[in-house]
């Protein structure tokens, strides 16, 4: 069944941010597709009170040069399809037989909030995603513009530790399990900046694209 987290209401500048390492909502395909075991994100009031901090800047361009430098050398050895999200560039790299073949930018998480580093696989693929909301169980589909998680889904990564600090905007504790993954976003804006809670926004055509070439098991490493 799908699990619902309660999240303390956004201001307007955190609307964008915020549900971003699922927990944040349910997310479900036709089937009632969703993460499972997640606790609610509890705010946490601070001793002292604390104003929000500075929307994060774009990251700077890069070359294809740059950007494959980045990447291990073991990684360029290997054979076939995989996902390489570089954190500091903000950037998606697409590389077959060890070449880069396409980038697109990223948005990923805020400080505190960091996408996780390391090496992982596609573990889930959800076309037309359902979020529903975590407060009033209103449910956001394909045909809603303001769906978070736009029209596709990758998950690649799962744990149970919980997470808490300042996002922000607000301290939040989170108890429980919490996925990760690419998905569209509503926010174009936010594409290229470290914004989310842990999850990869991608622009909605980008997003698409890798859906299709992408399978269950595919290589995904993050570099910090």
């Amino acid at each position: 069944m799908p699990v619902h987290i309660s999240i303390p209401s956004p201001g307007p500048a955190s609307l964008a941010a915020l549900m971003l390492l699922l927990p944040g909502g349910a997310l479900s395909a036709e089937t009632e597709f969703t993460t499972e075991n997640a606790a609610a994100p509890k705010a946490v009031t601070p001793t002292a009170k604390r104003e929000p901090d500075p929307i994060p800047p774009l990251a700077a361009a890069v070359t294809d040069a740059e950007s494959i430098q980045r990447v291990p050398d073991d990684l360029l050895q290997r054979l076939g399809l995989q996902l390489v999200l570089d954190r500091q560039h903000r950037q998606l790299l697409v590389l077959h037989d060890g070449v880069l073949t396409r980038r697109f930018p990223a948005a990923v998480g805020t400080v505190g909030w960091e996408t996780p580093a390391g090496r992982f696989r596609v573990m889930q693929k959800v076309k037309k995603p359902v979020w529903t909301h975590p407060v009033n169980g209103e449910k956001l589909g394909p045909n809603d513009a303001d769906n978070p998680l736009g029209s596709r889904w990758i998950g690649f990564h799962r744990d149970c530790k919980g997470r808490e600090g300042w996002d922000g905007e607000q301290y939040l504790d989170i108890e429980g399990c919490t996925v990760a993954g690419f998905h569209g976003t509503p926010y174009r804006w936010t594409v290229g900046r470290a914004v989310s809670h842990g999850c990869v926004r991608l622009y909605e055509e980008n997003v698409q694209e890798i859906f299709e070439m992408v399978r269950v098991g595919t290589p995904v490493t993050v570099l910090p």
